[in-house]
């Protein structure tokens, strides 16, 4: 399988398929490059070059006892666009993703990036502060490190429900998404699966976010139960001198059926133009 060697000699898996203007994919918690299938090789298909990975003691990368935080994300994923050459490229991140992508754009800057997609990202942050007061309390996700350290098989198929809207009334239910997304979330190691809960819940990435100069399309579906539209999408496209806010009526945090179509065309659109 395809991987580099980072520079603490923790090692990342990807994919790389097609060939044109690079499109980078970064997944959500506690998922894995496979998230993304459908949309890699969709802009693949389109004449794009398209790269997902795998997050450090995610999936398919090496389970790592250190390094299991958002700054090193985003080292993490500048060590494998220097890799591959990246240039002119658009970054796509979804959920946690959505904060590796801004991370690393505040950190390392868009030199090798032109365009930027947040689909129901976690920035600015989760975590509700003084500062922060729309965000979610601290015994949420006090909630969400005990379910994953009690019986953490029990606690992702539970959290499938909530993350594709099966627990609407109405919803089209699809056993095959949920055994999908348990699948890749037993891949993540326990210790990077608790220490990935701090990262995406707990950082502030409102200085990132002002710094993003490039154009960023920020998505999110107004029914997300396990990122809130109203303190992150809502907040973010306040502190982006270039962004561009499309709200999904009705749907989830992870996209499917109807809602995913509607974001493909949306993402093809967004790279022509």
């Amino acid at each position: 399988m395809p991987s580099i060697t980072l520079k603490d000699g923790a090692t990342k898996f990807y994919k790389d398929w097609g060939a044109g203007q690079p499109v980078v994919f970064s997944h959500g918690w506690p998922l894995n490059a496979d998230a993304w299938e459908n949309q890699v090789n969709l802009v693949a298909e389109h004449g794009y070059r398209a790269i997902s990975h795998d997050r450090r003691s995610h999936g398919r990368s090496s389970q790592e006892w250190n390094g299991n935080h958002m700054d090193q994300y985003a080292d993490d994923l500048a060590e494998l666009l220097d890799h591959l050459d990246v240039r002119d490229a658009v970054l796509i991140g979804h959920s946690t993703g959505g904060g590796e992508v801004a991370r690393y754009l505040g950190r390392h800057g868009t030199g090798r990036v032109v365009k930027a997609v947040l689909l129901g990202a976690v920035p600015p942050q989760m975590l509700k502060t003084e500062a922060n007061p729309l965000g979610l309390p601290i015994d949420a996700f006090d909630a969400i490190r005990a379910g994953v350290t009690a019986d953490r098989s029990q606690f992702y198929r539970d959290l499938s429900l909530a993350f594709y809207g099966f627990n609407r009334a109405g919803a089209k239910v699809s056993e095959g998404k949920r055994e999908e997304f348990w699948l890749q979330s037993m891949q993540v190691g326990l210790k990077g699966a608790l220490d990935c809960i701090a990262a995406f819940a707990e950082t502030d990435f409102t200085e990132d976010l002002k710094k993003i100069d490039i154009p960023v399309l920020v998505a999110h579906g107004d029914d997300d139960q396990i990122v809130p539209i109203q303190a992150s999408a809502l907040e973010s496209i306040k502190l982006l001198p270039n962004g561009t806010l499309k709200i999904y009526p009705d749907a989830p945090h992870g996209l499917v059926g109807d809602f995913e179509q509607a974001f493909n065309t949306d993402l093809l659109d967004f790279l022509k133009n």
